[in-house]
């Protein structure tokens, strides 16, 4: 991997580059859609780029419950597996670990839970983490990290932090994979001290890229700003940094301003299959009966398959006869949405722009 940086807006930190991995090149600042399961629910590969989605985030996880790392790894890797040719970052599971795991016990040594698939015992740790993420073969895989509710009382937050360090050292000992790059991942809630080690821990350890972690958990947007102001400019420069599970444009845009290059999150999809579909005038709830008889498109200015060639008429039907399609073209038109988002905030921070960019999109929402 590669990451080199093109320009730098005038009057914020946001910044644009790109990361040239084994399977293509990453325009950052860059949104990559979820596919947790090895899929973007609702959605094919040829889709996805013919909107020029660069990257996609899936999950080692649920890949490691089902339908087993190294099933993936006898039939090519994740890439032939699914069929994808361009970048993959494979989350490491931690988030999934605590989130969605009951009876979780946590050891220094690693985490033991029930899977939710069929009951059984597991055990992870950061050396078996990486394992089946070398199994898995993505581009760019993350350090197994602690991940804790929000609110959370100081202590536990920095014993937490702690031990995410000691586990990410862990990571790069085990990580043997030269075609592979891994990426640490900051954690510390909201507090300004605890998060500021972290970070100063995790880059003397030299790691490919830096993630921020454990934030869009409730804390909010004022707070999510506040972590970011003053953890991103710990990162270092040279490399890129990755703002975990954050999905809304505002959200998106104040990480951008920050300079944030690289973005996931479900929401596009969540959204989609919910009927919420994303436009350059705000949320559209396409359910809704005042678009019965609605004959334009989801949003005049896109350009998207579904904005082309139906209605919100007849995407609204679809959706209230429960039609798969339906879930399918609201997926399409909200991850174009935000490809779209993305390509025009790359461009204005090119133009030394951003922040004039960024107050015009907001102002339409």
């Amino acid at each position: 991997m590669h990451f080199r940086l093109l320009a730098s807006d005038n009057d914020t930190k946001a910044r644009c580059g790109e990361i040239t991995t084994n399977h293509g090149l990453i325009p950052t600042p860059a949104f990559m859609p979820v596919g947790t399961q090895a899929t973007v629910k609702a959605l094919t590969p040829y889709q996805l780029k013919e909107v020029k989605v660069p990257a996609l985030l899936c999950n080692a996880y649920h890949l490691y419950l089902r339908p087993g790392d190294e099933v993936v790894k006898k039939l090519g890797g994740l890439h032939k597996f699914m069929n994808w040719d361009g970048a993959i970052i494979t989350d490491s599971g931690g988030y999934q670990v605590f989130s969605l795991a009951s009876l979780t016990k946590v050891t220094d040594d690693g985490v033991e839970f029930q899977s939710p698939i069929d009951g059984s015992r597991k055990f992870l740790n950061p050396e078996i983490v990486m394992d089946i993420q070398h199994s898995l073969g993505a581009d760019i895989i993350m350090a197994f990290d602690e991940c804790l509710p929000y609110p959370c009382e100081k202590d536990r937050v920095k014993q937490s932090m702690y031990r995410t360090v000691k586990w990410a050292n862990r990571c790069l000992k085990a990580h043997n994979s030269e075609a592979q790059d891994l990426f640490a991942i900051v954690q510390g809630s909201v507090f300004k001290d605890i998060r500021k080690e972290c970070a100063d821990r995790l880059v003397e350890m030299e790691f490919s890229g830096y993630a921020i972690g454990g934030l869009s958990v409730g804390e909010g947007n004022l707070l999510m700003n506040e972590v970011l102001e003053y953890t991103a400019p710990r990162l270092p420069e040279d490399k890129p940094r990755y703002l975990m599970g954050v999905g809304f444009p505002i959200d998106i845009l104040d990480g951008i301003e920050h300079g944030i290059d690289l973005f996931d999150c479900v929401i596009p999809t969540r959204n989609g299959r919910n009927g919420c579909a994303f436009t350059v005038e705000g949320k559209l709830k396409i359910r809704n009966e005042r678009y019965k008889l609605d004959e334009r498109p989801l949003d005049e200015d896109c350009h998207c398959y579904t904005c082309k060639n139906f209605s919100r008429a007849y995407i609204r039907h679809l959706l209230t006869a429960n039609e798969i399609l339906g879930l399918s073209l609201m997926s399409l038109h909200n991850i174009c949405f935000f490809e779209n988002l993305m390509e025009r905030a790359r461009q204005s921070i090119i133009e030394g722009n951003f922040k004039s960019f960024k107050a015009q999109f907001l102002s339409r929402q």
